[in-house]
């Protein structure tokens, strides 16, 4: 996760602020330093899936509940390698999307943009284009997704910022070629009207 993390930021990827701690002093002091609300989660290389084996507490407001939810991580991990907790400032709330993408041996390159999140999986509503794209393309495939009023707007909610939505887009782009990576997961982005943020981030070389 943390190989991860640094990648991005050497490519100019935006990430919330983050710390990998130890002990439950750690914690406490980074989510202090940090400020809360934040989340939490297990970092181990024998757990691909830290939701579903309670490895991840989010919304935490204040010291108490931090001090219960690092115990109960530590506790559903066990029996796990484990080689830290990472602490994160919490997300902005928003729309959930998935932008990641993968090196395919007949295309080469391509970006991949859908409904995130928990819903990934399950709606499996994706666009993909060939790298590289542009603007146009960003909104040619807002418009496939099956999930395009969330995006656009809908019930009189505010469109997300398309700007970060193209930055984010083109951007992962140039980093597929330039690291030559075969698959990458940015799940969830949470886009509101004014940016986004990235969550999580998953890839294979």
């Amino acid at each position: 996760m943390l190989e991860e993390f640094r990648l991005l930021e050497k490519h100019g990827f935006k990430l919330l602020p983050y710390k990998v701690v130890k002990t439950l002093n750690e914690a406490v002091a980074t989510a202090e330093k940090m400020g809360y609300p934040v989340a939490m989660k297990v970092v181990s290389s024998e757990i691909s899936h830290k939701t579903d084996v309670g490895g991840v507490k989010i919304n935490i407001r204040n010291h108490i509940a931090l001090k219960l939810a690092f115990k109960e991580i530590m506790e559903n991990a066990k029996g796990k390698m484990v080689e830290g907790i990472l602490i994160q400032k919490m997300a902005r709330k928003g729309v959930e999307l998935i932008v990641g993408g993968k090196k395919d041996p007949q295309f080469g390159y391509m970006v991949v943009l859908g409904l995130g999140g928990i819903y990934v999986e399950v709606f499996r509503d994706i666009s993909a284009r060939i790298c590289p794209i542009n603007e146009k393309d960003v909104e040619e495939m807002v418009q496939e997704l099956k999930a395009h009023p969330l995006i656009t707007g809908a019930r009189g909610k505010k469109p997300i910022n398309f700007k970060s939505l193209k930055q984010l887009l083109i951007r992962t782009c140039g980093f597929l070629k330039k690291e030559d990576i075969k698959e990458l997961d940015l799940n969830p982005v949470v886009f509101d009207s004014k940016g986004c943020d990235i969550i999580d981030v998953r890839f294979t070389r």
